[in-house]
């Protein structure tokens, strides 16, 4: 069997992290759910957790896949291989033999922190790494028990200072410096783009996939609490420099950051709209694809991440089909053949496709 010829499950996983974990527990149809400490899953991930030592597990966040004749493995263990079928000689010369995109589901039970991250230049300088930290949030359903309508912090507000913000950290005043930025309410179906410096932190009860380099590098807002004294100002200044001070109104702020789709093709069919991509970042893009009746997937000449959103339906690819339900994970390797998507009768499917850097649409 030609393993690289055919779509990949990926393993469900959660990552210990923060609270939460109720929400993906729920999309994947498990009830009740349970809010365990594990709200994040890495989807089709080679990365990483920044921490994965401390945990006990060197390769904690990488995602584990079952490959068409049943075996089991690490996903990065599948691409070394065959790394040229998996991930083809385009995306080789771009990016090396690693994915080069981060793809997760992200349930936030509390607001998290007051973050920034860094661009690939000042990560590469501050923190030795060739990947920053740009990311992208999709919305896909929010808490109702929560006790206010779901939001998110994003984009200085205009006219804040460097100065400003400073004075708030050094006083060790988390609140005065997350009121230095917008609050944005959110709506199932909002996408934002997180550029690198611009401040942000997922508020309680939102649901998102979240599309980023590949990447683990998060800056955030509190003192360093040991060292000696050149340290902990050598770590305030690195945190500081890493935040992009050009703040806005609110309604500049969400036309930069909150991103319409766009329409890439439809018909009777259904229909493929861009959510984050070319206009925002060079670095990743993805797509949400809604079925109907049947379509052919878009040939992109990279590889693919997917997660099924919604409905029920069959994924045709050469002489196997694969059943699909929402919740379900899937990667696509360079060398597939052509795949087709078809809803079950009476039903819309919809699926999520994440894609690489170097991955451009017509529009």
């Amino acid at each position: 069997m030609e393993l690289y010829a055919y779509p990949w499950r990926l393993v469900q996983n959660k990552i210990v992290r923060y609270p939460g974990g109720r929400e993906i527990d729920r999309f994947r149809g498990i009830y009740p759910g349970a809010d365990d400490g594990r709200p994040e899953a890495w989807v089709g991930s080679d990365t990483r957790t920044v921490n994965a030592v401390e945990k006990g597990d060197p390769n904690d966040g990488c995602a584990e896949c079952i490959l068409p004749d049943g075996t089991r493995c690490y996903l990065f263990e599948a691409i070394g291989k065959d790394p040229e079928k998996a991930l083809g000689e385009k995306h080789r010369k771009l990016t090396g033999d690693q994915l080069g995109v981060l793809v997760k589901l992200l349930d936030a039970e509390k607001q998290l922190g007051l973050q920034t991250h860094p661009t690939r230049s000042y990560a590469k300088e501050h923190f030795g790494s060739d990947f920053g930290k740009e990311e992208s949030w999709y919305v896909l359903s929010k808490r109702e028990d929560v006790e206010e309508p779901p939001y998110v912090l994003m984009g200085f507000k205009e006219g804040v200072t460097r100065e400003q913000f400073e004075k708030g950290f050094d006083a060790g005043d988390i609140h005065a410096m997350e009121q230095c930025c917008h609050k944005v309410p959110v709506e199932v179906g909002d996408a934002f783009f997180i550029e690198a410096g611009l401040p942000h932190a997922i508020g309680p009860g939102c649901f998102v996939a979240e599309v980023q380099e590949p990447s683990d590098i998060t800056v955030g807002a509190w003192k360093k609490r040991d060292g000696t004294e050149e340290e902990k100002e050598a770590y305030k200044q690195r945190l500081l420099g890493c935040y992009n001070y050009n703040g806005a109104d609110f309604a500049e702020n969400l036309r930069r950051y909150r991103i319409a789709p766009r329409t890439i093709r439809e018909g009777d069919w259904g229909r493929e709209e861009l959510i984050i991509g070319q206009g925002q970042t060079e670095y990743f893009s993805f797509t949400r694809l809604s079925v109907n009746s049947s379509a052919p997937m878009l040939k992109t000449g990279f590889h693919q991440i997917a997660i099924v959103l919604s409905g029920k339906g069959v994924l045709r690819c050469g002489d196997r089909e694969e059943e699909l339900k929402q919740g379900d994970e899937l990667f696509f390797p360079y060398a597939c053949g052509e795949v087709t998507v078809e809803a079950k009768p009476g039903e819309e499917i919809a699926i999520l496709l994440c894609n690489p850097p170097g991955v451009h649409y017509d529009l």
